[in-house]
C-alpha cells in the first residue's frame, strides 16, 4: 500500500499556496511543511517541487499593468524565489530539517551529463537527510523553453530519482469523470494502466495561477505510471492531505504503475522533444518491436532515415504512417545507418537496453 514507499515526490500547485487574491498563503504552506516533516520523520525520503515563486513575488512589489508579461514573470520570479525559498527554510528549520533550492530548466533534461549530473546532486542530498525544493528557473525559462508546468518537472524528477510515487496537490479533490462542479459528477479514485481519453470529459479550463490544466496532469500522471510510480492527485487545500494520501484515507485519485523500466528508459521516456533524428521502420520491425519480447532495431527493418543525427542522439522511431512507436539512442550516425538500410547481420541502430517504446 501507499504508505511503503520509501521515496516521494511531493508537487504543490500555485494554486494551493496562493490566496484568492494572488498572495501566498503562508499559514497553508506551514501546514504542509509540518506534514513533510513527519512523512520524513517516519523515514522516507521527500523530494518537494513546489510552485510559487511569481505569488511571493507579487506579494513584494508593484508593476506597473503596462509591463510585458514575460519580463513581469521574470521580475517577480526572481525577487519571490528568494522570498519562497526563506519561507520554506525557517518553516522546515522549526522541525529540525534543512531545505536546499534546485533551480532547473528544460535544457537540463535534454542532455544526458546534465541529467546525470543534476540526479547525482538530488541523490546526495537526500544521502544527507536535506529536502531539495525544485521549480522551474522562471528567470530564464521563457516561452517555447519551458516546461508544460511543474507537473511536468515533478514527473521528470521522480522518472529521474526512481521514486515510488508522486503526489500531485491540487485545489479539487482529483480527476473527475465531469466538470467538478456539475451535479453527478464524481472523482475517478483508480486508473489502471488504461490509456483513458481524459479530453473528453475534463474540461480545459485552467487554473486561475496554475500553467497547467488536468488534461495536462492527466496525461503526465499516465505517463509516469507506465514507468513504475504510483501518483496521486489529490486536494493540498485540505487539512492533513498529505498523511491521508499515504494512509488510504482520503479520496482522490490514484494511478496505478502498471511497470517497471530501467533509468535509461526512464529519461528516454521524456525526451521526445529533444530527438534530433527520424528513421521510418517497416512493418515487420514495428511487429518485433512492439512485442513482448526484448528486441533491438535492427538496419533490416529500416525503410528511411528521415531526418539526420549523429551517434549518441535519441532518434524516433516511426511507422508507414508516421506515427511515433519510440525513441531510442542511437549506436552510429545517420551516414551509416542509411548504408546499411535493409541489410541483415549488422549492428543494432537502437540497443534494447537504449530503446522506450510509446506502445
Amino acid at each position: 500500500m501507499s504508505s511503503n514507499y520509501s521515496r516521494i515526490v511531493i508537487k504543490i500547485g500555485s494554486n494551493v499556496l496562493t490566496q484568492n487574491d494572488g498572495l501566498p498563503d503562508v499559514k497553508r504552506i506551514g501546514h504542509l511543511v509540518e506534514q513533510i516533516a513527519t512523512i520524513k520523520k517516519q523515514g522516507k525520503q521527500v523530494i518537494l517541487v513546489s510552485s510559487g515563486a511569481v505569488a511571493s513575488g507579487r506579494s513584494m512589489i508593484t508593476i506597473s499593468e503596462k509591463s510585458d508579461a514575460v519580463a513581469t514573470r521574470q521580475l517577480l520570479a526572481s525577487i519571490g524565489q528568494v522570498k519562497l525559498i526563506n519561507t520554506y527554510s525557517q518553516l522546515f528549520e522549526q522541525f529540525g530539517i534543512l531545505c536546499s533550492q534546485v533551480l532547473v530548466t528544460k535544457e537540463d533534461f535534454r542532455d544526458r551529463m546534465h541529467y546525470l549530473n543534476m540526479r547525482n546532486c538530488l541523490e546526495l542530498l537526500l544521502h544527507y537527510e536535506v529536502i531539495p525544493v525544485v521549480n522551474e528557473n522562471d528567470v530564464v525559462s521563457v516561452t517555447e523553453l519551458m516546461f508544460t508546468d511543474n507537473d511536468e518537472l515533478a514527473g521528470l524528477i521522480a522518472s529521474m530519482l526512481n521514486a515510488q510515487a508522486l503526489i500531485i496537490l491540487t485545489n479539487v479533490d482529483g480527476i473527475y469523470n465531469g466538470a467538478p462542479q456539475l451535479p453527478g459528477s464524481s472523482v475517478i479514485e483508480e486508473i489502471d494502466g488504461v490509456e483513458v481519453d481524459f479530453p473528453s470529459f475534463i474540461s480545459s479550463g485552467r487554473s486561475q495561477f496554475g500553467r497547467g490544466g488536468m488534461i495536462t496532469k492527466s496525461t503526465m500522471a499516465q505517463k509516469v505510471a507506465a514507468l513504475g510510480i504510483a501518483v496521486h492527485i489529490a486536494n493540498g487545500t485540505k487539512d492533513n492531505i498529505l498523511t491521508d494520501v499515504l494512509e488510504n484515507k482520503v479520496k482522490h485519485t490514484h494511478f496505478i504503475p502498471n511497470k517497471t523500466a530501467s533509468g535509461k528508459k526512464k529519461w528516454l521516456a521524456h525526451a521526445e522533444n529533444y530527438a534530433t533524428g527520424v528513421v521510418q521502420v517497416n512493418e515487420g520491425a514495428k511487429t518485433a518491436l512492439t512485442s513482448n519480447r526484448a528486441t533491438s532495431l535492427l538496419p533490416v527493418g529500416l525503410v528511411d532515415v528521415l531526418s539526420d543525427f549523429k551517434k549518441g542522439d535519441i532518434i524516433k522511431l516511426v511507422d508507414d504512417d508516421d506515427k511515433l512507436i519510440g525513441l531510442g539512442i542511437a549506436e552510429y550516425g545517420a551516414d551509416k545507418a542509411r548504408e546499411r538500410i535493409g541489410q541483415k547481420n549488422q549492428k543494432p541502430l537502437v540497443h534494447y537496453d537504449y530503446l522506450y517504446l510509446q506502445c
